[in-house]
């Protein structure tokens, strides 16, 4: 296993977090012209509610660009040759950065999307597997955070079974994200929580 340098993983996990404070369904709604996310539905600035206030095509741009700012920062860790934990570490404060970013005042998304675009970065496999489950539970009960919830904590699993280097930062990755959906796990057990 490389050894990871020092200086390169401190620099790239702030500027994992910083890339990761930028929530882009604050500027791709006000590109689109539709309501700040934030004090719509949910609440939540990500692409499920970007997609509730404008449709398809914001969302999608809003998954893509949440995506991107986990997998660039990932995979320049993952290009420089740091070790398997200096990457996933990298990884998680691009998450981090998009559930309590810098620019907004601590206040941010649920980091699925920013998860999803690190985990292609270092694990495509087990992310992609864990992005069709997404899809088929989202598919069939129309509830993204159920859809989330569900991806997420399969993905130790998976990789245990498919990427074991991986592992830490899977079960880390789903500490994080469930914890982050703990009003939506309420809403859930009390038949509230709303679909798409």
């Amino acid at each position: 296993m490389p050894v990871s340098d020092p200086v390169m993983t401190v620099l790239l996990c702030l500027a994992a977090y910083l890339a990761g404070s930028v929530l882009f369904a604050i500027p791709v709604s006000r590109l689109w012209r539709l309501p700040d996310p934030r004090a719509q539905g949910s609440g939540n600035p990500g692409a499920t509610n970007v997609y509730r206030t404008g449709g398809w095509l914001p969302a999608l741009a809003t998954l893509a660009l949440d995506a991107a700012k986990g997998w660039l920062p990932a995979w320049l860790a993952y290009s420089a040759g740091l070790s398997v934990l200096a990457q996933a570490i990298i990884a998680l404060c691009a998450v981090t950065g998009h559930m309590i970013p810098v620019f907004y005042r601590f206040k941010g998304g649920k980091g699925v999307a920013t998860a999803l675009g690190a985990g292609l970065a270092l694990a495509p496999v087990t992310t992609l597997v864990m992005a069709i489950l997404w899809l088929l539970v989202l598919w069939r009960w129309r509830i993204s955070a159920l859809a989330s919830v569900t991806a997420i904590l399969s993905g130790p699993l998976i990789s245990a079974i498919l990427e074991p280097d991986t592992l830490p930062m899977f079960g880390l990755l789903a500490i994080l994200v469930v914890v982050r959906h703990r009003n939506n796990l309420i809403r859930l057990a009390q038949g509230r929580e709303t679909g798409l």
